[in-house]
């Protein structure tokens, strides 16, 4: 109860604040009406969704979008509120020297706010605003195809040319419009890659989540297959469960759902793709992540049955996974499959100019193509969305990398 009051004083403060810049430049009763009224629905529907939220069933659409149109305000209101503190940091001084030099009430010389800084203020607050809301609106289904052409010494030739799809982070519970899903999966279709890769997090928490979109993902064809792994939302550790056995029932669930739509799921385990008479192996280990997340991948086993020499595409969902323990494995895995930041969902990217993302202070790989000690890795900014039900800047992810020989032998 008490961090709702703390929360209300802060919104209630922020919005005053705010809706001083706002009455600095009209007095339209009606809309400064719209404000607050927009003001306490956007709150209302925020603390309503939280109170009522059921972590027996973690995020859904409605929560995520009450998070959004509060995040947005709050965003909003928060770069108003600077702009005008630091105006009053100039103005209630100059009040109160001229309250003790010169005997007159404050009120006589307390300087007007100046219209500049509120049309400033407003002007910048209203960037982010319309972004964030543009997110929610467009950018999350604003699917996005990254070609890579990666080479390498020791691929085989009969994989010279082989292309993969990888997509990732599907969050199939943050849907809410299946014909946009529906033309994603199109999309992915339409790269006709010789095999389909998922590298993790089908669902938020519960294998329900994804029943409904089975039959979209079940239309995904490669000639090679499909293959997936889990990410760290698919054991539902996110969530309260009844029992255990409620818990592990949930995760065979999603195992089979995986399974009934196509996919291979890979439990730190390896399946050789062959073609022509030669094969590369693809490792697929279960969630390993740094801070805190489930450390369930174990490489040794996932290539108990691979050759050292053998190429190697690692599905691995979580990024941190890459240095921490891939890279100086005794194994070289050539090509490295991730995950799961999102890409934070928003940031600023310029394609082969400028990237950048608040989640670079979390992991030192979040986005597009590393390359270290010749090995690869590839970091899907995912296909779904989680919590903030938008995208901005950082567009979900279809990824395509094709592989090819670096000496060919003519």
């Amino acid at each position: 109860m008490l961090r709702w009051i703390i929360l209300i004083i802060f919104f209630s403060l922020f919005g005053t604040y705010a809706f001083q810049a706002l009455k600095t430049l009209t007095q339209q009763r009606s809309l400064l009406i719209l404000y607050w009224v927009v003001v306490v629905f956007v709150f209302a529907n925020f603390a309503y969704h939280s109170i009522y939220f059921d972590r027996h069933e973690g995020f859904n659409p409605g929560m995520s979008l009450a998070l959004g149109l509060f995040l947005s305000l709050f965003v909003f209101q928060t770069l108003i509120v600077l702009f005008l503190f630091f105006e009053d940091i100039v103005r209630i001084p100059q009040a109160l020297y001229r309250f003790f030099t010169q005997g007159e009430g404050v009120q006589n010389y307390f300087p007007d706010r100046r219209k500049f800084i509120s049309k400033l203020a407003l002007g910048i607050a209203a960037v982010p605003l319309a972004s964030l809301l543009y997110g929610m609106y467009k950018g999350k289904y604003n699917y996005k195809v990254l070609r890579y052409t990666l080479e390498f010494d020791n691929l085989p030739k009969a994989f010279d040319g082989f292309t993969l799809t990888q997509i990732s982070d599907i969050h199939s519970g943050s849907f809410d419009n299946r014909e946009k899903v529906s033309y994603g999966m199109d999309l992915i279709n339409e790269q006709q890659s010789d095999v389909i890769l998922f590298t993790g997090d089908m669902v938020n928490n519960k294998a329900s989540e994804v029943y409904p979109w089975m039959d979209l993902m079940t239309s995904l064809k490669a000639p090679q297959g499909k293959f997936s792994i889990l990410g760290n939302h698919d054991y539902g550790d996110y969530v309260q469960w009844d029992t255990d056995e409620a818990k592990k029932k949930n995760l065979s669930d999603l195992i089979e759902a995986q399974e009934k739509m196509g996919f291979k799921v890979l439990l730190n385990d390896a399946q050789f793709l062959e073609k022509d008479g030669e094969r590369i192996a693809l490792i697929g280990v279960e969630n390993w992540g740094k801070g805190g997340f489930k450390k369930a991948g174990d490489l040794n086993l996932a290539v108990s049955n691979v050759n050292s020499e053998d190429f190697k595409i690692l599905m691995s969902h979580d990024p941190s996974h890459w240095e921490a323990q891939v890279i100086e494995h005794p194994f070289p895995f050539e090509l490295t499959l991730s995950g799961h930041t999102h890409g934070m969902q928003f940031g600023i990217e310029i394609p082969g100019w400028f990237k950048w993302s608040p989640v670079k202070w979390r992991y030192k790989q979040w986005a597009g193509v590393y390359n270290q000690a010749k090995q690869y890795l590839n970091v899907n900014r995912g296909f779904g969305f989680l919590a903030y039900p938008g995208r901005v800047g950082i567009w979900p992810e279809i990824t395509v990398i094709t592989l090819k020989c670096s000496q060919k032998v003519v």
